[in-house]
């Protein structure tokens, strides 16, 4: 048995590659959560039969019931549908948004004390919705984009380049769809700054690349959307909280004057610790990157005012 607990709200894709990797690292027990009977219990069966080959000691739990998710340390949100070809992140709103309202209470209800990580889309607007139901402190309640999208921009520098992916770092702002704002000019590939190592034309190919990737991988996948990214960058985030690593993730954090805007979730470097968001960075930016991040900022504040509580 570990120590931490973490539920997992929603059994799909995303939520059987989370739980697979929460008990492989031995990082928490953890409850698959999901509406569907007989899909969270049979993926947490099929998890548990490997535990023995990992050599982990996590308890893995399926289940319908969110009483089961009592006590929880941690809760990572993933319930919602996924993408379609042809959709975009916003297209899912107004589904979402009352999967959202449910998983809130029940979160609130059951686990009053936990920090919640939101990956449904759209969303920066899923995670301000979450803060506003279950009425958490800002800091315990954030979401997944920004760790993804810069996964995604180091990658395919890395591709371009021929360099281990290891070695580059990457920052991308703003919200988590197409107003993302990727910023070569905080890229490098070991403390060499991108402008250094490629030409222009090629860094605002990639760029273009970062913001549509979802896209591609559900253009081409057809029936779904990402999943073992976002699983991979949501738990990594839940690590740096439950084992108090202060990690700098960009992550969409609650906004009260930072970047000039208030109110609103966006993707922001912060420090991840025991506390949730122990902190955020304001980088400068250049005028062209502010406007870019300003059209970014109008786009997540009308998404959020169309939300109705």
């Amino acid at each position: 048995m570990s120590s931490a607990k973490i539920s997992l709200v929603g059994a799909g894709n995303i939520g059987g590659v989370q739980a697979q990797l929460i008990a492989q690292s031995q990082l928490a027990d953890v409850v698959l959560f999901d509406v569907i009977e007989g899909v969270p219990q049979g993926k947490a069966l099929d998890i548990g039969h490997a535990l023995e080959a990992w050599g982990s000691a996590s308890s893995v739990i399926g289940t319908n019931d969110y009483a089961d998710t009592d006590g929880s340390d941690l809760c990572i949100v993933t319930a919602g549908l996924a993408r379609k070809p042809g959709m975009s992140r916003d297209d899912l709103l107004k589904t979402n948004l009352e999967i959202i309202k449910q998983v809130a209470e029940g979160i609130r209800t059951h686990s009053p004390d936990a920090i919640v990580i939101v990956v449904s889309n759209p969303l920066d607007a899923m995670v301000w919705a979450m803060k506003e139901i279950t009425g958490f402190p800002k800091e315990r309640v954030f979401g997944m984009a920004g760790v993804l999208d810069a996964a995604r921009f180091k990658y395919f520098v890395s591709q371009e380049l021929d360099v281990a992916v290891q070695d580059v770092v990457a920052l991308v702002l703003g919200g988590h769809g197409d107003t993302m704002v990727p910023l070569p000019r905080y890229c490098s590939v070991s403390g060499i700054p991108l402008l250094d190592l490629m030409d222009r034309a090629k860094i605002d190919e990639i760029v273009k690349r970062v913001q549509g990737a979802g896209g591609e991988i559900v253009g081409l996948l057809k029936t779904g959307s990402a999943f073992v990214s976002p699983a991979v960058a949501s738990v990594a985030m839940a690590e740096a909280v439950l084992r108090d690593q202060k990690r700098v993730f960009p992550c969409a954090a609650y906004l009260e004057g930072e970047y000039g805007t208030s109110g609103i979730y966006m993707g922001v470097p912060c420090k991840l610790g025991a506390a949730g968001v122990e902190q955020i960075y304001e980088v400068e930016l250049e005028a062209d990157e502010r406007a870019r991040l300003d059209k970014s900022i109008e786009h997540v504040q009308t998404l959020i005012g169309e939300i109705k509580l």
